[in-house]
């Protein structure tokens, strides 16, 4: 509805339409952090990472503060106190092991690490990812072939799955690997599972 205004000076003009005042809408409630992601990258065959890990290289570069931890990419004998830094907000962490672990503890060969050497390299690099998720202090988390570490007895699903059930809410996990847990593949939002063209 509108209201008429009649000009007092000139009684012959047109009355000019005066509009009804506008409805206030309430303003959009705004969410104070995206709701992350539980995400999983696998493949019948080792080599899904690349793809992440240009991902994970990506939101450090715009911003986000990433862990990439991988659990049996050993042969740099990093470790928890060797972790490397990119975009300086990148932390890229192996276990400290003379060699890539590609067979269950203590399957590594004369060179390689002992069962007990090598538990404790994987053990490592899961407590400080557990730690960091936990911590709540990431933007993504990349946990790199930690179904495979699973299979291989390096670490426990169950111990995965009750770090994961407790990550905080905007937090963007990533699992990666040839082999994962049906448990995890449960708790997953997104499953991409990458295969070779036949």
């Amino acid at each position: 509805m509108t209201a008429s205004l009649v000009d007092p000076g000139h009684p012959h003009r047109s009355a000019v339409a005066r509009p009804e005042p506008l409805a206030l809408v309430p303003p959009l409630r705004l969410v104070s952090q995206p709701e992350g992601l539980l995400q999983i990258h696998t493949a019948p065959f080792r080599g899904s990472f690349a793809a992440v890990f240009s991902q994970a290289l990506r939101s450090a570069g715009l911003g986000s503060r990433v862990l990439v931890s991988q659990f049996l990419k050993g042969g740099v004998e990093q470790g928890p106190a060797g972790s490397l830094r990119l975009c300086g907000r990148l932390e890229w962490l192996r276990p400290g092991t003379p060699h890539c672990l590609d067979g269950p503890p203590g399957s590594q060969g004369p060179q390689g690490a002992t069962a007990e050497q090598a538990l404790e390299a994987v053990s490592e690099v899961w407590e400080v990812s557990r730690q960091r998720l936990l911590a709540g202090d990431l933007d993504l988390l990349v946990l790199d072939e930690l179904g495979l570490a699973i299979a291989l007895g390096y670490l426990s699903a169950e111990a995965v799955i009750a770090a994961l059930e407790q990550r905080p809410a905007h937090l963007d996990v990533i699992l990666t690997g040839p082999s994962m847990p049906a448990s995890l593949m449960e708790m997953a939002d997104q499953v991409t599972q990458l295969r070779r063209g036949g």
